[in-house]
């Protein structure tokens, strides 16, 4: 092999290491130091390329304690919301799940690492689009996107096992609610727009749901279709 090439391979090699050994600083000094505990979620946060789901100029920072600008006034979510999020629902292999507010994909690819489907809604076309793509090159086949208001869920597909909201809405939308299946958990941030929120936990059952305050949270504004 030329030494251009043997150069090339180790330049690359040497970024996927580098890489790797950032998410695997995040996943321990982030979300174990934080108390995450549930194995599927660390493995799951220790594989997805979070530097994958930001611009270019913004793959710098893709592993420090923070939400990340993507376009659009949409944000990529700190790496410890992302994990409290999906452990709180505890996933399981062939669990269904909604997700609402597919923004960069980095939530969706996370839970397409534990459970059997994904089904995302986001209302930016251009964002859409935009994972839609990366979960097709990542190879995340078990991930399906649309572009509407996440407020009617996807009623195609329902009921899921858990719904996961990823941006703050005044009140938990009714027909999220009729979509989660009995015995079914949906984490949402509650709230006014641009202010403090409440993360909430909703969980079904026989017919009825109960809610419970997890913590204080900002999140970007649910928006909805003209």
């Amino acid at each position: 092999m030329k030494p251009t090439c043997i150069l090339i391979l180790f330049l690359i090699g040497w970024q996927t290491d580098t890489y790797q050994e950032q998410r695997n600083s995040m996943v321990a000094s982030q979300l174990e130091n934080r108390n995450i505990r549930d194995e599927s979620t660390l493995q799951a946060m220790r594989k997805v390329p979070r530097h994958r789901f930001v611009p270019k100029e913004q793959q710098r920072y893709a592993y420090e304690d923070r939400p990340l600008p993507i376009g659009y006034g949409q944000t990529i979510s700190q790496p410890y919301m992302v994990a409290f999020m999906t452990e709180v629902i505890k996933p399981q292999k062939d669990f269904k799940v909604l997700e609402i507010g597919t923004g960069s994909g980095y939530q969706a690819a996370v839970l397409a690492e534990i459970v059997d489907k994904v089904y995302t809604v986001e209302i930016v076309p251009e964002l859409a689009n935009q994972a839609e793509k990366r979960f097709e090159g990542l190879g995340y086949s078990n991930v399906k996107t649309i572009e509407a208001d996440g407020y009617f869920g996807w009623e195609e597909f329902a009921p899921f096992d858990a719904i996961v909201v990823t941006a703050a809405a005044e009140f938990i939308p009714p027909p999220l609610i009729s979509q989660l299946k009995e015995g079914g958990k949906m984490v949402i941030p509650v709230g006014s727009p641009f202010l403090v929120q409440t993360l909430m936990l909703v969980e079904k059952k026989k017919g009825k749901t109960t809610t419970k305050s997890l913590f204080p949270v900002r999140f970007v504004p649910f928006t909805r279709g003209n």
